[in-house]
């Protein structure tokens, strides 16, 4: 199989599908990989290391996209790139259909076969490929609101430790999952006052296991998060629900309750977010403010952070990505069924029931296809 990646072209996205590790790896099981060149640049990989592992550099993105029989990348493609899909083709990515439907029609009026990173399942319940991204958005996200907090970024001034003699900052995480769990690690880290939300008792008694005292947890009801966010300094929505449209927890009538400057970060967004006052901004432009309060919603938090980003996406992905390019997607899922859980479009069907049910469109299980 010929494997292939491109250079993301998001707005200052700098991860990259393949690492030169990885293209030893898939030339080692007897593929060819072709790579954009410059395609790991962002990330601190040079043509001359991918040459030395075993690729062919190719200067255009467009004879990539021609050329490979499976495209490997990081973010969900642009509309720019729509024209490259194809029926042979198999498109290995973070997809996000549930918040993209121009994507998703492109997709399935190509019939090109979608596996979708953030959906793959594994027979444990994990999100493998989800996890190192949300591991590290979670990380930022704490990071990334202490700084909005600042006055000059139109914060309200408030340090998340506070000093002695003065108040901690009031930290509230929407969402006990893998982000909300790696924002409480940073929070509590960092000396704030944590409390956080979920609707799962066992989780909720995990976090308590976890983190004590350090934290307070509360089950996640519409009252619950209202009285909790009223208070906070900070507000983290990291609510998941794999493939599907993220619910919106975090409603714009809280906002006048909230003192001006506070922050929210809403790390959902890649899902349609969990504020109703959310939209997608970029890392040129990531913040915005509605009723006095600081929206940080960037789209792809983790590649700020692209050389860290980058070795855990790859480390993650490629022994599902050789399975792919090994057996074909077809013969792949019907050896690791897990791999179902990540098609996502088929030959023109959507595979994807929770993206199905997102837009109100017709459901096809996979399985009954191949």
């Amino acid at each position: 199989m010929v494997v292939g990646c491109v250079k993301e072209i998001k707005n200052q996205e700098y991860r990259v599908g393949i690492i030169p590790a990885n293209v030893a790896a898939y030339t080692a099981a007897g593929h060819d990989v072709i790579i954009e060149a410059g395609a790991g640049l962002g990330s601190g990989f040079t043509d001359e290391e991918y040459v030395a592992a075993g690729a062919t550099m190719i200067p255009s993105a467009a004879d990539v996209w021609g050329k490979c029989d499976m495209m490997i990348k990081v973010k969900e493609p642009l509309e720019s790139e729509y024209k490259y899909f194809r029926k042979d083709m198999i498109l290995f990515t973070y997809l996000h259909l549930a918040a993209e439907k121009p994507l998703t029609d492109a997709m399935l009026s190509s019939g090109i076969k979608g596996f979708a990173y953030e959906t793959l399942i594994e027979r444990n319940g994990s999100i493998p490929l989800l996890a190192p991204m949300s591991q590290i958005a979670g990380r930022l996200s704490v990071q990334e609101g202490a700084k909005y907090l600042e006055k000059t970024f139109g914060g309200s001034g408030m340090l998340l430790a506070g000093v002695p003699g003065t108040p901690k900052a009031n930290v509230v995480i929407i969402g006990g999952g893998n982000v909300g769990t790696n924002a409480c690690k940073i929070a509590v880290g960092m000396g704030a006052n944590v409390t956080i939300t979920d609707v799962n008792l066992d989780r909720l008694a995990y976090l308590d296991d976890i983190f004590g005292a350090r934290i307070q947890t509360l089950y996640s009801t519409d009252h619950a998060i209202e009285e909790a966010v009223s208070k906070a300094d900070l507000v983290i929505g990291s609510v998941l629900i794999p493939g599907k449209a993220a619910p919106k927890l975090m409603k714009t009538a809280y906002l006048k309750k909230m003192r001006p400057g506070s922050v929210i970060v809403d790390v959902a967004i890649d899902q349609g977010g969990c504020c109703e006052s959310s939209h997608v901004t970029t890392h040129d432009e990531p913040i915005y403010e509605v009723d006095g309060i600081v929206h940080y919603c960037v789209g792809n938090m983790p590649g700020a952070v692209p050389r860290t980003s980058t070795i855990a996406l790859t480390n993650a992905t490629l022994k599902y990505g050789l399975q792919i390019a090994n057996k074909g997607i077809e013969a792949a899922c019907k050896e690791n069924e897990v791999l179902y859980s990540g098609v996502n479009t088929y030959e023109g069907k959507l595979t994807c029931e929770n993206v199905a049910l997102s837009f109100g469109m017709d459901y096809t299980d996979p399985k009954g296809l191949f």
